[in-house]
């Protein structure tokens, strides 16, 4: 017959060949490739949820990294307020102590500069004294060599002391 219809003898025996081949790659060969294949397919499948996860994990990474930047950036921050804060309280405290102190050596200074007046005030007023009783007492031994006038000058001067008194 022709190359195109076949004859039923030998479409009989390529059916009956087919279907043993069939069931033999059915029974042996297709289990084998489908579990190939499946294991395969898990095999991807885990390699994509692993990706995934490690993709997941960097993210976390990232995330926590720029936290604890944001952290210590913060800190930085606090650490340098405090130390300026720190700085300023130190100063102000310095200038405060020196200003104290200051204050403190100028009334001293005062008090020694008052005591030192008072002494030389005392000092020269004693010297004064001496001069004037010194200085009284030649002019009175002058004055005074006659009688007469030590009685009247006696007299004046218990006059003055009794208008004194009486004021």
């Amino acid at each position: 017959m022709g190359l195109l219809t076949p004859d039923p003898g030998l479409l009989f025996w390529m059916v009956i060949t087919f279907g043993v081949v069939f069931f033999i790659l059915a029974k042996y060969g297709f289990p084998v490739i489908l579990k190939t294949v499946e294991d395969r397919k898990a095999y991807i499948d885990n390699s994509l949820k692993a990706a995934r996860e490690a993709n997941e994990q960097l993210a976390n990474v990232k995330v926590e990294g720029e936290k604890i930047l944001a952290q210590a950036r913060e800190e930085q921050h606090r650490i340098l307020s405090e130390a300026a804060a720190t700085r300023d309280r130190i100063i102000k405290d310095a200038q405060e102590k020196a200003f104290a102190e200051g204050n403190r050596l100028m009334e001293e200074m005062k008090k020694q500069i008052e005591t030192e007046k008072e002494s030389a005030i005392r000092d020269i007023r004693r010297q004064v004294a001496v001069l004037s009783v010194g200085i009284a007492e030649k002019i009175m031994r002058n004055k005074l060599a006659d009688e007469k006038e030590q009685a009247a000058l006696i007299d004046r001067l218990l006059d003055e002391m009794i208008e004194t008194s009486k004021k």
